[in-house]
């Protein structure tokens, strides 16, 4: 299979830079798999309606942290970009992240973030592609300061910096969980008031934690599929979460899922037991669904509309069929959807 048979065409101004005023007024394009492979226009706030009585929804509850940094190298005056993608070990404070310019940083290298430096952190390893290890100073409170320095790591296909209003929008209302680079976005359409009207229908809900990571956003830098490795992200799924996915699975209910990282841990964890139940635990995901994938939990997903020959597209092409999902992409392209993070979603089932 080839990573370009993944491929569309978007115009640059169908990129949403910006989140709509009110988050549920995005635009849904459902679609339905075999036999139907049908499309309709509808609005988000009518996803309610859009469930059946029996559906477990399970959504993923981390939390964005601002993981973007910029500093510079002791005894340098040029600017150096930090992205924090995941925390290796707290105590040595160790991250991986991604270094830009990369190739002015080096192992044994010394980087320095606020003036007068809060944070200061030596190089420790280097990886391909920008990939670095780090090791923090100690300091009393960590993520306090970063609160302070950081900034939110919006995706680099929003052409602007962050600004005051990013930390609150890419961020999903039920965000809990601290540990994600990047939003998991289909939740992001959710608020208050249309998670209120799921209890009223009676739909049950769970939750799960994925820490986004590079797993989620890395490039295919290969010309097959089948040779493109996922890297892992840290998952957690609770007692109570595995046990109403399994009763669910065992009444035939249907479980829908809120985003392509909810697919991911739900499925990695299903592989990972024995029979296809699920079971409370952590680690880390790895998990690369692409056509051909058996689905063992997920009937249904919500999702946002996703970069060409990522392997977020190939996931929902896994679930939605690909030729009826591209063909889903191109209708979207001609009705002026809004793609990526800010942008519509899609309801496939």
């Amino acid at each position: 299979m080839q990573v370009s048979d993944f491929h569309f065409d978007l115009p640059q101004e169908l990129i949403a830079q910006r989140p709509l005023a009110d988050r549920a007024l995005s635009r849904l394009l459902h679609i339905w798999r075999a036999p139907l492979q049908a499309l309709e226009d509808q609005n988000f706030r009518e996803f309610p309606e859009l469930l059946r009585s029996g559906d477990l929804v399970v959504f993923n509850n981390t939390r964005v942290f601002p993981a973007r940094l910029f500093g510079r190298k002791s005894g340098h005056t040029g600017c150096i970009e930090v992205l924090l993608t995941q925390q290796i070990s707290r105590e040595p404070n160790e991250w991986e992240c991604l270094v830009r310019p990369g190739k002015k940083v080096g192992i044994g290298d010394r980087l320095m973030f606020g003036d007068p430096p809060e944070l200061q952190a030596e190089v420790v390893s280097r990886g391909s592609f920008g990939e670095r290890g780090i090791r923090f100073e100690p300091v009393s409170d960590f993520f306090a300061v970063l609160e302070r320095l950081g900034h939110v790591p919006l995706p680099p296909y929003i052409d602007r910096e962050d600004e005051g209003e990013d930390r609150e929008r890419y961020q999903t209302v039920y965000a809990s969980a601290r540990g994600s680079v990047a939003a998991p976005t289909a939740g992001l359409h959710f608020t208050p008031e249309i998670l209120a009207r799921l209890r009223e229908r009676g739909i049950e809900t769970a939750e799960v934690t994925l820490h986004v990571g590079l797993g989620t956003f890395q490039p295919v830098r290969v010309e097959r599929v089948e040779d493109h490795n996922l890297h892992g992200e840290r998952y957690e799924i609770s007692g109570e979460t595995a046990k109403k996915i399994n009763v669910a699975l065992a009444e035939g209910r249907r479980v829908v899922a809120v985003g392509t990282t909810t697919v991911r841990t739900l499925e990695f964890a299903a592989l990972a037991s024995k029979g296809g139940r699920i079971e409370a635990g952590s680690g880390e995901a790895d998990l690369f669904i692409y056509p051909g994938f058996q689905f063992r939990v997920v009937g249904a997903m919500l999702t946002n509309f996703h970069l060409p020959e990522s392997t977020l597209l190939m996931l929902v092409c896994a679930l939605g069929g690909q030729e009826n999902v591209l063909r889903a992409y191109r209708y979207a392209v001609e009705q002026r959807y809004r793609f990526y993070s800010y942008g519509d979603c899609m309801f496939v089932e």
